[in-house]
């Protein structure tokens, strides 16, 4: 397992934590095979009955890491797409503590956590429509299902910041504690909640989630479309080179 994502498990909470600080902990290929791993063998082991998702240094993600987005292993399908899937159909709860900057991927994945604790430092953003992009990891449901269709549309149309204070508000997250608290307050739930049975926890989010699995599995075909249409998109190649040309993007003339 690669030392880019570390695991440790403490009484039943498997700890796992993006470390690459010094680049915002924007996840590599080498991260989503890795993720996609941890996931896959958290679900499968008797020992985890929680998952915690934190990170290294002062922020959460920054998502993507573009320069090696193109580095596909053996061919085929990116290993962020089957990392997605791992984090989807994990069936334990997944608790999330994130501060700092938390965007694209890095933000999405926290779609998935059943309960996001931050801190008072987190920023949110999902920056799609000003890369000409669309959303993935099926967040184009889940923000509006934890949120609401307009509060989550505001977001996506809008690719603005979204604060603690807001974050906490609109339910992107259940709690907000100093950042120096944060770690030991997302464990100490993670705890509490290991502590019951682990076959127990299985069908309680198996009913929470029930629902909402169809509608996630038809919103990652319809992201994943639409990603194809929109890459290479002259949208996409102008949001590009007006962020290496360090310009704002004019989209009014294609």
């Amino acid at each position: 397992m690669t030392n880019l994502i570390l695991t440790e498990n403490r009484d039943g909470v498997l700890i796992v934590t993006l470390n690459r600080p010094e680049k915002k902990n924007a996840i590599n290929t080498e991260m989503w095979i890795a993720l996609r791993e941890t996931f896959t063998g958290a679900a499968a082991e008797p020992d985890v009955v929680c998952v915690l998702l934190c990170a290294a240094g002062d922020n959460f993600s920054s998502g993507v890491d573009l320069a090696s987005f193109g580095d596909v292993p053996n061919g085929g399908e990116h290993p962020f797409e089957s990392a997605a899937r791992a984090v989807v159909d994990f069936d334990k709860p997944l608790v999330a503590a994130a501060r700092g900057a938390s965007i694209g991927g890095g933000a999405t994945v926290l779609f998935h956590a059943d309960i996001v604790y931050i801190g008072d430092s987190f920023r949110l953003r999902l920056p799609f429509a000003s890369l000409g992009l669309v959303p993935e990891w099926g967040s184009s449901y889940m923000l509006q299902a934890n949120i609401g269709a307009q509060r989550a549309a505001e977001i996506f149309y809008t690719a603005e910041w979204v604060d603690a204070a807001r974050a906490l508000e609109s339910g992107i997250a259940a709690h907000r504690v100093p950042d120096g608290e944060l770690f030991d307050h997302a464990l100490a739930k993670a705890t509490e909640i290991a502590q019951w049975p682990v076959n127990s926890l299985r069908e309680i989010k198996r009913m929470l989630r029930m629902s909402h699995l169809p509608a996630i599995d038809a919103a990652i075909v319809e992201e994943q479309a639409g990603m194809k249409r929109q890459a290479g998109s002259p949208e996409n190649i102008e949001a590009i080179t007006a962020f290496m040309e360090k310009r704002p993007p004019n989209f009014r003339n294609l």
